[in-house]
């Protein structure tokens, strides 16, 4: 198992496992799935401010973390939001912990110390949408802090959307 800071090269392979989640679940809120050439981009943006982190298994790219602005205040420059992906065949494997505990250790370098995840979750689970997000961050030690009850629409329903928080360092 390796993993390594992403590259727009890698977009074409993170876009395969990403446009699986835009299609046929209700874990992400984006409808349509972006072009290569759009999530080439998101990659670039992304990693001039913060880490974009794939792990490989066998040379395979199984997965994929990253932070992101949490909101565009300077005051908040001690906070980002964090977000993970895994293949869907390659689940219960250990790799989001792996990753998520390597994008940590990378913020917390980075002198960051508040993290948020925007998480999805079921009004009702149903065949798109399940609390296991929700449930795996909680046992990498996030809290939840807020809830937006049905805020998201697709597949023909209705979303909420939670707010999870993970301290990683000491507010001096």
């Amino acid at each position: 198992m390796l993993i390594r800071s992403a590259t727009p090269d890698d977009a074409g392979r993170l876009l395969e496992i990403y446009s699986y989640y835009v299609a046929n679940t209700a874990i992400t809120f984006e409808i349509e799935v972006p072009s290569l050439n759009e999530f080439q981009d998101r990659i670039s943006n992304t990693l001039t401010r913060y880490p974009y982190l794939v792990l490989e298994d066998n040379g395979n790219i199984v997965g994929y973390a990253y932070a992101g602005v949490f909101y565009d205040r300077a005051a908040y420059d001690h906070s980002c939001e964090v977000t993970i992906y895994l293949d869907r065949d390659s689940h219960l494997k250990g790799y989001g912990k792996s990753l998520y505990e390597t994008l940590e250790n990378e913020l917390k370098a980075r002198h960051l110390i508040n993290l948020y995840a925007c998480i999805a979750d079921p009004v009702a689970e149903d065949e798109y949408l399940t609390r296991n997000s929700e449930q795996f961050h909680e046992h990498l030690g996030y809290i939840k802090v807020g809830e937006f009850h049905k805020c998201g629409y697709k597949f023909g329903r209705w979303y909420n959307m939670i707010w999870m928080e993970k301290i990683i360092g000491e507010h001096k």
